[in-house]
C-alpha cells in the first residue's frame, strides 16, 4: 500500500486583507455610531472629518492637512494645486502604483519617469536630475515600502532649480528623514487610507502642507472648487471635482489615529527580529535603510540574488507558497509602470492621445536601458507579507521558511 501524502501543517500568518491583520475595533465602532446617530454625514457640516484633519496636522507636524477620498485623490490634489498647464512635465517614479500616475494625466500633465536605486528601489537626486528639462513642473518621490528616498540631497537639487516637491507618502506614515516626518519635506504630502496600509479606512487620503497658498488650492479642489464657509459671495474658482471624504469614513479613519504609533513601532520591532534572524545568509539581502532614515515597514523587502539561489526571488516565492503557504510577491510589480498599456500605446481619452500628443518625444521615450535600476531592482526583489500583528512565532515561522527555502534553492 502507498502512505496517503501527509499535507504539511501552515501557520495562518495575520493579513491586511480582513481583521487578523488590523487594529480596527469598539474605537471605531463608537464613531461610526456617533455619526451615523448625528445624522450628519457630509464633511462639510460634520465634526469628524475636521476633526481627523486637525489631529493628522498636529501629529505629522504639518500646518494643514485635509481629507479626500483615496490615496490616488490626494496625489490629484497635489497635482492640481500645482496647478500645471497641458504638457508640464512631472518627474516621477518607474515603481509605483498606477494611483501615483493617472492623477496627472487628468491633469495635462505628462510623467516623466525617472530610474531608481536598486537596492532601495526609490528615485535618487542623480536619477531626477537626469530629467529635469525647462518643462518640468513638479517632481513626485515615492517612499517606497516605507523607506524614505534621500530627501536631503533631492531638495538641494529641487531648490537649485526651483521646482516643488510633492511626496508621495502612502506606504511611509512616521518614517523620518533626519528626524524630520516625510510628508512635511516637500511642498505637499500624500498618505493613503487604502485597506492594506498602515492604518485603513478601506479607501481614503490625507493630504498636507506647510504653504497657506497651497492649503487653500487643495481645499478648493477637494471641494469642487467651491469655497465653503466664506463670507464673501461663494463661487466655484476653477475646474475641479467633488473629492471629499464622508463622515462615515472620517469616523473610522479617526479611530485608527489613536493606534498608529502602535501600529509602526509593532511593524519595525517585528522587522528588526526578522532581519536579525536573516543575516548573514548568502544571496539574500535584508532592508538597509540609511543612518538618515527611519523605515516603517509597510512591507518587508528582500533582495534576492539569483546568482546564488535558484530562480531568484521568483524560485524562493513558489517555494516558500507551496511548502509553507507564505505568500509573497517577487518583483512587487510585474513591470516597470512606463511598460503598462496606457503609456506604451497611449491610451487616454477617446483616440486625442492626450496629453502625450503634447510631450517632447524624450519626455515619453521609454527605452529599457534607461532604466537599469529599474530592471534590476525589479528582478530582484521579493516582498514578504507584513502587518502591525505579528508575533514573535510568526517571525520564527518566516525566518525558518526563508532559511530552508534558500538552502535547498542554493
Amino acid at each position: 500500500m502507498v502512505a496517503t501524502p501527509v499535507k504539511p501543517a501552515f501557520m495562518t500568518l495575520p493579513s491586511d486583507q480582513e481583521a487578523s491583520g488590523r487594529t480596527l475595533g469598539e474605537a471605531e465602532i463608537a464613531l461610526v455610531t456617533e455619526a451615523i446617530r448625528s445624522g450628519t454625514l457630509t464633511a462639510t457640516k460634520g465634526r469628524m472629518v475636521k476633526g481627523l484633519e486637525k489631529r493628522f496636522a498636529e501629529m505629522i507636524g504639518a500646518k494643514y492637512a485635509f481629507a479626500c477620498n483615496s490615496g490616488s485623490g490626494a496625489i490629484h490634489c497635489a497635482v492640481a494645486a500645482i496647478n500645471p498647464k497641458p504638457g508640464d512635465e512631472f518627474i516621477t517614479t518607474s515603481i509605483t502604483d498606477m494611483g501615483g500616475l493617472t492623477p496627472i494625466l487628468y491633469q495635462g500633465g505628462i510623467p516623466v519617469f525617472a530610474d531608481v536605486d536598486p537596492n532601495t528601489w526609490n528615485v535618487t537626486a542623480e536619477t531626477i536630475e537626469r530629467c529635469i528639462t525647462d518643462r518640468t513642473k513638479a517632481i513626485i518621490v515615492t517612499h517606497i515600502f516605507g523607506n524614505p528616498c534621500e530627501m536631503t540631497e533631492i531638495m538641494a537639487l529641487a531648490d537649485r532649480h526651483g521646482i516643488p516637491v510633492i511626496e508621495d507618502c502612502a506606504q511611509a506614515y512616521f518614517a523620518t528623514h533626519k528626524g524630520q516626518n516625510v510628508g512635511t519635506i516637500g511642498k505637499i504630502g500624500c498618505f493613503s487610507l487604502q485597506q492594506g496600509k498602515h492604518i485603513t479606512t478601506g479607501e481614503g487620503g490625507l493630504v498636507v502642507t506647510d504653504d497657506e497658498e497651497m492649503a487653500h488650492r487643495l481645499y478648493l479642489f477637494i471641494n469642487k472648487g467651491f469655497d465653503y464657509g466664506k463670507p464673501q459671495q461663494p463661487d466655484h474658482f476653477f475646474i475641479a471635482l467633488n473629492g471629499r471624504m464622508s463622515e462615515l469614513v472620517g469616523a473610522v479613519a479617526l479611530g485608527q489615529l489613536d493606534k498608529l504609533q502602535g501600529v509602526v513601532d509593532s511593524r519595525q520591532v517585528a522587522a528588526d527580529k526578522l532581519t536579525a534572524k536573516l543575516a548573514g545568509i548568502p544571496g539574500l539581502h535584508t532592508p538597509e535603510p540609511s543612518a538618515s532614515n527611519t523605515h516603517v515597514y509597510w512591507k518587508y523587502a528582500l533582495r534576492v540574488d539569483k546568482n546564488i539561489i535558484r530562480d531568484g526571488a521568483v524560485g524562493l516565492a513558489k517555494m516558500l507558497k507551496e511548502e509553507k503557504g507564505i505568500f509573497s510577491a517577487p518583483r512587487y510589480i510585474q513591470k516597470p509602470a512606463f511598460q503598462c498599456e496606457i503609456f506604451e500605446k497611449q491610451i487616454t481619452f477617446g483616440d486625442s492621445n492626450w496629453p502625450f500628443n503634447l510631450a517632447t518625444p524624450e519626455a515619453v521615450d521609454y527605452t529599457p536601458s534607461k532604466f537599469p535600476g529599474t530592471f534590476s531592482g525589479l528582478e530582484w526583489v521579493l516582498v514578504l507579507p507584513w502587518n502591525e500583528r505579528y508575533t514573535d512565532a510568526h517571525i520564527d515561522y518566516i525566518a525558518e521558511a526563508v532559511k530552508e527555502a534558500v538552502a535547498r534553492l542554493s
